[in-house]
């Protein structure tokens, strides 16, 4: 007998060895809101049909967790592409982005011709059934090779070429009914268990919509994201061109073609590009009737916002420009007045961390020619001091203002729109793991800002995990409502980052001790970091955003 600890009730049963967490689960008595559908057992993420030796802590979750939700995502994803195959014979699908609260799916049949809403009523239908049917997954393990014959018979080269390059022995795939595929991280026991989710035509494709993720009885609501999709279009043409779909590809030309060096080359002409057609946008209306001399920049945390400043001004000089700059960091209220979280915690993403009245106050004596002394905030003290830095704007002069908060209307409400120029930078990885595994646009910054964290001695990787969920829901509130309304999209990921970042990510996550919570993500992205053949930064110039992260940044 094997004794289990639930995390959940906080007490232990007995149980023969080799038990389900199903059954397990059904062994503890405690409240579930909401279906349980997967659990961490020692802090790490496993599927409900996992079977358990030996003694062991579980923690049973629902979509609500982040794992949880990938869980359920990863078997919706595998039930629409089953649906599509059966209703489409020879039909190519790919999981390719998170988009408008659902996931946005390029979709070709069998003749090379799109879907029509006809034919997304037809897989829909056809995932309706196999939801009804309780369809089950199971997992299987195999040699490596095994596994490429079975994917290569398949045509999913996709796969062959992602495994072929992971260096791994065995590798586990799943079967949904009797069709394989193969998906990274644990998938539900039956399809019974997707209840909620959506399948609509959006743009020239599908949109997955999956549950809310404070109400998932409710689909998330539907919020149509025009600009965000032209920017992952822009990417993706960037990949295609360049021969690059997704990771294996990435892999074996970092590897075999030995072509890492011209890919970091390559992903620092293109931003440098995209840096200098908004320069040359904000000098076209400078010298408009309208007069731009106003620049606000905003971005998630980790997105590069103060390194593209200074690269963007950079490009306004060489048009002519004297563009002066500050950070909304400047304007925080003294720590003391910060705004609090439910647990006591300061919210240091609130909109009210900055003192947005005087902030505003200082632009509009700035837009009027006058010589304003603006503040520098003390992170040590946590107060805001007047060090006797004075702004004025001259006729040639351009300001430039980055931070989280600079997007929000609130905070230059009294400034005319038409002196505005508007930049929301994100960072969207424009390549998947494999057609039906796409990468989680937030993955780059988070391995970013452990990177940063850890390299700067400012927090662990185990306090920088432990944060971001707080980081997370204050973009969601804060940050995200007001990407649409930039007047450009940056995407600041480089196509070769998660490889470069492996070199740094692996062994500062591997400092996350095995008996804490965060470990559970810890672990995740190590596992995840894998894939990726390794590259040397050695290449990654030091005017390269990707050094503000990783160490060695002139700027």
């Amino acid at each position: 007998m094997i004794q289990i600890y639930c995390k959940n009730t906080r007490t232990s049963q007995s149980f023969v060895e080799g038990t389900t967490l199903q059954d397990v689960l059904a062994a503890f008595d405690f409240e579930q809101p909401y279906q349980i559908v997967s659990a961490k057992v020692n802090n790490v993420p496993q599927g409900l049909r996992f079977r358990v030796y030996n003694n062991r802590d579980v923690e049973f979750i629902d979509v609500r967790e982040n794992s949880g939700r990938r869980v359920y995502h990863r078997s919706l994803f595998f039930l629409l592409s089953k649906a599509a195959h059966e209703a489409f014979p020879g039909c190519r699908l790919y999981m390719e982005h998170p988009i408008a609260n659902g996931y946005y799916c390029n979709f070709f049949k069998a003749n090379g011709t799109r879907a029509n809403a006809d034919d997304v009523a037809i897989i829909r239908e056809k995932m309706h059934s196999i939801v009804a049917e309780d369809v089950a997954f199971h997992r299987r393990e195999v040699q490596v090779s095994e596994f490429v014959k079975i994917f290569r018979d398949l045509g999913y080269l996709d796969k062959v070429k992602l495994i072929e390059t992971s260096g791994q022995v065995y590798m586990d795939y799943y079967l949904l009914g009797d069709t394989p595929d193969y998906y990274y991280g644990r998938l539900l026991p039956s399809a019974g268990y997707l209840k909620v989710w959506g399948l609509i035509p959006y743009q020239d494709g599908l949109l997955l919509q999956v549950p809310d993720r404070h109400h998932p009885e409710h689909i998330a609501p539907f919020v149509d994201q025009p600009k965000t999709f032209a920017m992952f279009k822009e990417a993706l043409r960037w990949n295609i061109i360049m021969g690059l779909s997704n990771v294996g590809d990435v892999n074996n030309a970092c590897g075999k073609k030995g072509r890492a060096s011209e890919l970091i080359q390559i992903a620092e002409a293109l931003q440098e590009k995209k840096i200098v057609q908004i320069a040359e946008e904000i000098f076209r209306r400078f010298n408009s009737p309208e007069k731009v001399r106003l620049v606000l920049i905003t971005g998630p945390t980790s997105s590069g916002k103060s390194t593209i400043c200074k690269r963007l001004s950079i490009q306004l000089k060489a048009c002519g420009l004297h563009p002066v700059s500050f950070s909304t960091d400047d304007y925080f209220v003294n720590r003391v007045e910060t705004p609090k979280l439910p647990d006591g915690s300061y919210d240091f993403d609130n909109f009210d961390t900055v003192d947005h009245k005087a902030l505003q106050k200082d632009v509009l004596k700035l837009l009027k020619g006058e010589k304003v002394q603006v503040p520098e905030y003390n992170f040590v003290t946590g107060i805001r001091e007047y060090n006797g830095k004075t702004l004025e704007l001259k006729d040639d002069t351009v300001l430039l203002i980055e931070g989280i908060h600079a997007l929000n209307p609130a905070l230059t409400d009294k400034v005319p729109d038409s002196v505005k120029y508007k930049i929301f930078i994100n960072t969207i990885t424009s390549i998947s793991l494999d057609d039906h595994n796409s990468i989680a646009t937030s993955d780059n910054r988070l391995l970013r800002r452990i990177v940063r964290d850890f390299n700067k001695g400012a927090f662990s990787a185990r306090e920088t995990i432990s944060n971001w969920p707080n980081v997370r829901r204050s973009e969601v509130q804060w940050i995200y409502p007001y990407q649409e309304n930039a007047d450009v999209l940056f995407n600041s990921a480089y196509l070769v980052e998660f490889a470069v970042l492996r070199n740094h990510g692996e062994q500062i996550l591997s400092t996350v001790p095995k008996n804490c919570p965060e470990y559970s993500e810890a672990h995740r992205l190590m596992k995840f970091l894998q894939y990726f053949t390794p590259v040397s930064d050695k290449d990654v110039p030091s005017t390269s955003l990707l050094r503000s992260f990783i160490g060695g940044s002139s700027l």
